[in-house]
């Protein structure tokens, strides 16, 4: 039985990723009111996510409108074999739903 709190949708939508000083893009997986499943692009040299800190994300949306959010990083973890890529958790900091609802 899932123990999430809100429904998971799944995505596709191509974002861009600030970290820290680095910078680089990713695919939202899935998303939900509260959480986002990232997929880093292939990167090199690739970024390393470190849980506990924060990412911006500019993500593209159907509505052609880009959402921009923050989003603490839960976990993470770097693809083998190769470890060019990470999937990555994060929570939403003040998720701004009542403007941009319509996409979800």
């Amino acid at each position: 039985m899932d123990k999430r709190s809100f429904k998971r949708i799944t995505a596709g939508y191509k974002a861009s990723i600030k970290y820290g000083d680095q910078n680089g893009g990713g695919l939202i997986e899935n998303l939900s009111e509260s959480g986002i499943n990232l997929l880093s692009d292939l990167a090199d040299p690739p970024l390393h996510f470190h849980p506990g800190e924060t990412v911006e994300l500019s993500i593209e949306t159907p509505s052609s409108e880009p959402l921009t959010l923050s989003g603490t990083i839960m976990w993470a973890h770097v693809i083998p074999p190769h470890n060019v890529r990470s999937t990555v958790g994060l929570k939403i900091i003040d998720p701004p739903w009542e403007k941009k609802y319509s996409f979800l």
